[in-house]
């Protein structure tokens, strides 16, 4: 309801039915919506699992469980999927809005979460006026002779990330006697982006929407575990 426009979130933690949403509900006041005629409501907003793609929400099918025969197992884990797709759109939506210092420095902070710099997190923003090219920079060793640099850009949606702005990206690491570079955007790139970062000698990695935020849930940056559950099954060895 939220991404439909039908709720609005005016602080942390507090959601407010929008002036859309309470026309809907003077509408249908007595509305009891099952889960497929929700589906069918809802479909443009739910949120695509796909592995796919730098856009996190499009027009994707949920059936029911009277629809699709799965096991529990498996319905937790369409749970959790659709959960991890949910939050995974709100982070997108935050970081746009961000400030670009702070999406700077949540990137060098990923980063250092996955492992990169080490036990003694040797890692730092450096974007601002004069940067060179560059937003953040990762040591791998104590002093700094193995360097990752970083880029990071906030784009909407659609805006992808050209071969120009990857050569550039390149021009900067050559400035810097850099091998290895890592450019993490919240759009997508183009296939020549692609194509190109591929062909080079230097080592980039490109890091789209899609794969950002899956990353930040999997390395819990930017995010919290709300509730954990215990699955249980029958101890064999206790019967034996």
């Amino acid at each position: 309801m939220f991404k439909a426009g039908w709720l609005e979130r005016p602080v942390r933690a507090t959601y407010a039915i929008t002036e859309r949403g309470k026309s809907w509900l003077a509408q249908n006041p007595n509305a009891k919506l099952s889960f497929s005629e929700a589906n069918q409501l809802f479909k443009d907003y739910w949120p695509d699992t796909s592995a796919s793609g730098g856009q996190i929400l499009s027009d994707v099918t949920v059936s029911s469980a009277e629809e699709v025969e799965t096991s529990p197992e498996e319905q937790i884990q369409g749970g959790i999927d659709l959960i991890h797709a949910t939050v995974a759109g709100d982070l997108l939506e935050r970081l746009r809005a961000s400030e670009p210092a702070f999406f700077e420095e949540a990137v060098v902070r990923l980063l250092l979460a996955m492992g990169y710099g080490g036990a003694e997190q040797r890692g730092m923003r450096i974007g601002g006026t004069g940067d060179g090219g560059v937003d953040g920079v990762i040591d791998q060793d104590p002093l700094g002779l193995d360097q990752i640099y970083v880029q990071a850009k906030r784009y909407a949606a659609g805006n992808n990330i050209g071969r120009e702005t990857i050569q550039a990206f390149i021009g900067a690491l050559a400035g810097r006697v850099a091998t290895r570079g890592v450019f993490i955007t919240t759009s997508d790139f183009t296939p020549n982006a692609r194509a190109y970062a591929q062909s080079i000698s230097t080592n980039i990695v490109l890091i789209n929407a899609k794969r950002l935020t899956d990353l930040m849930i999997k390395y819990k940056v930017g995010v919290q575990v709300a509730r954990t559950y215990e699955l249980v099954d029958v101890d064999e060895d206790f019967f034996e």
